[in-house]
């Protein structure tokens, strides 16, 4: 059966009239209405033009960037080179450039899936999807749904430090050791002699977070460390993929553990906080604890000391997914492509205080 325009009025309780102002964004409309109807047209799967536009090949100049957060400089880098890999020596069809449109959806799953139907409904060219993906049954049928409809419309679809999920439908993948960096990251320090390590991972049910923590435990039980679950459990504090939680989980692991030797932090933004709470704290880095970050984004280098860090090519994977969502690449093999992390030593871990 057919969505109408009415379906989706009476779904969000407005008027027709202004569910097509907000679709065409041509007049003003509140903030609370226009997330009503928002929602409304994702939960009802509508798109513009109904039956003729499914079947319609995605012909416009239009090519999606999905990032969890735009001021992060991990999300910022591959938006960035993405967006100038799909303007290179492109021509649309009004003899300009494609528009590549950066959506911001703040870690929020409905958000995601509302601009991935609002993509849809403009019979975008290309979607490129960045960072981890959440680890939610029901957001992963959604997604496989949404990603399903966008490919056999013509869209083609691209994932860049994401892996790909089950069911879904992908021109190319290009996917993030993050296990292996982890696991390299804690294999370092563990040859320094820390054995002592505590860990500030991300938000839980990411994939990212996920698989970098997997890569830790794996250096720590291969090194004979073996943790009860309820000591691995005190020594790694989630939070979010920011300094301030970076900050306030050193302070909860030095409650918990004031003898730590090391800390292992989700990224290099949460470093950043570890390493302010040690010095408020009165440690030294790294005489006293040593800290190690992951992403490797500029600002690591330049960091008193310098951060130990893992290295992801995030303007590399950025320029090559968007000359994948242009087909001016050809896919990997099988259409996913893993992408190695180096570890970079730095001053900021050196051997455990005597």
């Amino acid at each position: 059966m057919t969505v109408t325009l009415a379906d989706v009025a009476a779904r969000a309780r407005v008027s027709p009239a202004t569910v097509s102002r907000v679709l065409n964004g041509n007049y003003p409309v509140a903030a609370a209405t226009r997330e009503r109807v928002l929602r409304a047209v994702d939960e009802l799967d509508y798109v513009l033009n109904g039956p003729a536009s499914s079947l319609a090949a995605a012909t416009s100049d239009l090519v999606g960037i999905l990032v969890n957060d735009i001021a992060d400089p991990f999300f910022g880098i591959m938006a960035g080179a993405a967006q100038s890999a799909i303007g290179e020596g492109q021509t649309g069809r009004a003899g300009g450039e494609k528009l590549a449109v950066v959506c911001n959806t703040a870690g929020d799953p409905a958000r995601e899936l509302t601009y991935l139907t609002l993509l849809q409904r403009q019979r975008a060219a290309a979607v490129i999807l960045t960072g981890g993906a959440l680890e939610d049954p029901e957001h992963i049928d959604a997604m496989a749904t949404k990603l399903g409809r966008l490919s056999d419309a013509g869209t083609r679809i691209v994932l860049c430090g994401r892996p790909p999920m089950s069911g879904d439908s992908i021109a190319a993948a290009l996917t993030f050791d993050n296990r292996g960096g982890g696991r390299r990251l804690t294999e370092h320090l563990i040859a320094l002699g820390h054995r002592r390590i505590g860990y500030v991972a991300g938000p839980k049910e990411r994939t990212t977070t996920r698989h970098r923590l997997e890569g830790h435990l794996d250096a720590m039980a291969a090194a004979g460390v073996k943790e009860d679950p309820e000591r691995q459990e005190r020594l790694t504090v989630h939070g979010s993929y920011d300094r301030r939680s970076g900050y306030d989980a050193t302070q909860e692991l030095l409650r918990r553990d004031p003898d730590l030797t090391a800390i292992v932090a989700a990224n290099d933004t949460v470093a950043l906080g570890a390493c302010a709470a040690l010095r408020d704290q009165g440690l030294r880095i790294p005489q006293d604890v040593s800290v190690a970050g992951f992403d490797d984004l500029p600002f690591a280098i330049d960091a008193v000391p310098a951060l130990t860090t893992v290295r992801l090519p995030l303007h590399e994977a950025g320029a090559r997914a968007g000359r994948l969502a242009m087909g001016k690449e050809t896919p990997p093999p099988g259409g996913i492509a893993t992408i190695t992390a180096e570890l970079m030593v730095r001053e900021s871990t050196g051997a455990p205080r005597g």
